[in-house]
């Protein structure tokens, strides 16, 4: 009996499934896509197939997306995309318990948030938080993705987000541009006007209407590897 061939796109999802799906559509190899982002020729293969990485890094979403004629926003994962409720912190005598959740907030080209459950929590002293002017503050902890902020903020870095409502002033904060979550540099860049501004000057500035982008919150701690 003649065994039926599939494409291979029909058990997966998300941005696995399309990536397959478009080297198919363009008669362009897995292998030769690799190559294309510098990587060993079954980078993408492992990575439809044995779903490792778990996720494309930022640089090479964009490469794909412009050489394959697609937005990015096809190589993302879109299942959940906000920071709608940020989980109330838990205090305990002479603790506050700030949430994790998880969330990458990318310092790039932008990405589709994760799940925004609460998966763990860092514990602060009561006292360092009124010392850093954050005894009021409403915080939750999530990890930087990317290179675009280096060297003040590196990817896997994770900070501590103030949503607590204030005016806005310039600083470092955690945006949703559309549906995507960064961490940028927000400045006044006229009336009505934002610019979105990285410390790697490899990426340029992005200015948008101040409509278009939602604030989440300021970017106020931020612990990582030495």
């Amino acid at each position: 009996m003649k065994e039926t061939q599939h494409s291979g796109a029909e058990a997966l999802s998300g941005p696995r499934a399309r990536l397959l799906e478009l080297s198919q559509e363009r008669g362009v190899s897995l292998a030769a896509l690799s190559d294309l982002l510098g990587r060993n020729s079954s980078y993408l293969q492992q990575f439809i197939r044995k779903g490792s990485p778990r996720k494309l890094e930022e640089q090479d979403r964009a490469t794909l997306a412009r050489f394959l004629g697609v937005g990015e926003g096809e190589l993302r994962e879109t299942q959940e995309n906000s920071y709608v409720k940020v989980p109330k912190r838990r205090d305990a005598g002479d603790w506050v318990e700030v949430p994790r959740l998880d969330l990458d907030a990318a310092a790039g080209a932008g990405r589709v948030p994760g799940s925004e459950a609460a998966f763990d929590t860092f514990r602060f002293s009561r006292r360092w938080l009124e010392e850093q002017g954050l005894a009021r503050a409403e915080l939750s902890a999530i990890r930087v993705e990317g290179d675009s902020m280096e060297p003040l903020l590196n990817d896997g870095d994770e900070i501590l987000v103030d949503c607590s409502p204030k005016p806005f002033r310039d600083g470092i904060h955690v945006v949703r541009l559309g549906d995507t979550l960064m961490v940028k540099r927000v400045a006044s860049a006229g009336p009505g006007r934002v610019a979105l501004l990285s410390q790697n000057l490899a990426y340029p500035p992005v200015e948008v209407a101040a409509d278009e982008v939602a604030i989440i919150g300021r970017v106020v701690w931020k612990g990582g590897r030495v």
